[in-house]
């Protein structure tokens, strides 16, 4: 490297992205293309970002190999922080395994680190978990001891167990202040306002109340009968029974659950479960036959019982039925929930990560777009979402080795 291109690379690895562009802005060989790149990415523009990136990976050509992985590895975060989330594994994997077989640990780990913060944002905790442990943070710098301890909070979070994820980030805080990277020091500190955020709403005799994450945990850890409508699982005493899959017996069991110790008319079941508002004798019928199947499927957490007007929920060892609700109910809840992580999301993206149609998630974006509760920019399959303000992103990409003096 010479000396630009040096100073560039540390002027990145102390965060400050003004710095490298200082010194290779005008500059168009494959490194100072690399770099321009990330420091065009932590400043926040993806797009150009990604468009230098690839662009110096064509420039190194295939006799570089160990170059070129590391601007795989940029690009890739470049598209994770841009939520794209369509990339293909296999690159990244090729790439991880070159630059292993180069013997750049620290650019590899990060690679599987990317890996893992694909799986968490689509949901696949287990697979994350899993890759998770094939890295060992304690030979890599402090930046990526960060990075680990961030993926290791956000696992724990989605486990609902927020002494774990407390701990994490308190180790990813010390990890950040020692790397010196202000933008790292404030994606941690962006984790733990997302620990410490309301994150569902406990409906319980006819009132409601916002709960953070530890709540939630030491609510599911509790003796009450729990209807969760954030997974659609009814929880008692460490028991679980889902009904993910049967979107008519939730319905019930939630209209239930809030009316409880009272009971439901039969009218409103109806309404809540099947959507009619008249109902006829058609309905009551299924009714029965819904209630029925209810019934067998909680027998061994609770009964439901018929009364005069309708149907009530009586729990077998607990004295106690509280509602566990999103903190934004619906369709355009759970949108709103992914972009509330101060992103830019594509429609595509956001389908993936929710497991909906693409039509789907664009009707529900149209309509928090027209509330006002979201905004877009971009045409086309460029265009991506966020909800206003936009709070920075911060990456932490590591294209640079370790430079020889350090």
């Amino acid at each position: 490297m010479d000396s630009l291109i040096t100073a560039a690379a540390r002027a990145l690895g102390a965060g400050d992205p003004l710095g490298a562009l200082k010194r290779v802005a005008l500059r168009d060989d494959a490194p100072a293309l690399a770099l321009r790149g990330i420091a065009m990415a932590q400043l926040g523009d993806l797009v150009r970002a990604k468009a230098l990136l690839r662009r110096a990976a064509r420039a190194f050509g295939p006799k570089e190999p160990l170059a070129r992985a590391r601007c795989v590895v940029a690009e890739v975060e470049v598209a994770l922080a841009s939520r794209d989330l369509g990339w293909p594994a296999k690159v990244l994997d090729a790439a991880r395994t070159t630059l292993e077989e180069h013997g750049d640990r620290v650019n590899a780990a990060h690679a599987r680190y990317l890996e893992v913060r694909r799986l968490l944002l689509i949901g696949r905790i287990d697979q994350a978990e899993r890759a998770l442990v094939e890295i060992d943070p304690a030979p890599l710098p402090p930046a990526s001891r960060a990075v680990h301890e961030l993926v290791v909070a956000g696992i724990a979070m989605r486990r609902l167990r927020t002494k774990a994820a407390r701990a994490a980030l308190a180790r990813a805080e010390r990890a950040a202040r020692h790397a010196r990277i202000p933008a790292l020091t404030a994606e941690v500190e962006s984790a733990w306002l997302a620990l410490n955020t309301p994150a569902a709403r406990l409906i319980a005799g006819g009132r409601e109340r916002l709960l953070l994450l530890q709540g939630v945990e030491a609510l599911l850890a509790s003796k009450a009968l729990v209807v969760d409508a954030c997974r659609l699982v009814v929880h008692a005493e460490g028991n679980a029974v889902s009904l993910a899959r049967r979107p008519v017996l939730f319905a019930l069991a939630r209209a239930l659950g809030e009316a409880w110790p009272g009971d439901v008319a039969r009218d409103t079941l109806i309404a809540r479960a099947f959507g009619s508002r008249l109902a006829d004798e058609s309905h009551r019928a299924r009714l029965r036959v819904e209630v029925g199947r209810l019934r067998t499927m909680l027998r061994t957490l609770a009964g439901v019982s018929a009364t005069k007007r309708g149907f009530a929920l009586g729990p077998r060892r607990t004295r106690e039925v509280v509602v566990l609700a999103p903190p934004v109910e619906g369709e355009d809840g759970a949108v709103l929930a992914f972009l509330a992580d101060g992103e830019s999301w594509s429609s595509s993206a956001l389908a993936l990560a929710l497991g909906r149609s693409q039509r789907t998630v664009q009707r529900a974006l149209d309509s928090l777009a027209g509330a006002g509760k979201v905004q877009s920019f971009g045409r086309g399959r460029a265009r991506r979402w966020m909800t206003p303000p936009v709070p920075g992103f911060t990456t932490t990409l590591l294209l640079p080795s370790p430079l020889p003096t350090d």
